[in-house]
Formats: structure tokens, sequence, C-alpha cells
């Protein structure tokens, strides 16, 4: 119970600054993904034709 009293919680600042942080990191990802994603279907179709990823 000791550790739970020495628990400070984020301010708002910092909460919406991590939020903000959170949100660009994940469109980050989810773009690069995305972006990776076209390249291997476009590879994917070179290598074995057209009927790959219909």
């Amino acid at each position: 119970m000791g550790e739970l009293r020495k628990m400070t919680w984020p301010t708002k600042d910092e909460l919406i600054g991590s939020t903000i942080v959170t949100v660009v990191v994940s469109l980050i990802v989810a773009i690069f993904i995305g972006i990776v994603d076209r390249i291997l279907t476009f590879a994917m179709k070179l290598v074995f034709g057209g009927g790959v990823g219909v």
C-alpha cells in the first residue's frame, strides 16, 4: 500500500502531450504499414501474376 501513496498522476499538460504523441505515432505506423503492404502486393503481382491480391 505504501507504493500507491508515492504514485503521482500526470498533469493535464502531460496527459495531452502523451495523447498527441500516441495518436501521431499510431498514424505514422499505420501509414508505413499501408505503404509496405502496397509495395509487397505489387511485388507479389509481378512475381506470381495478377491473380494475387484480387
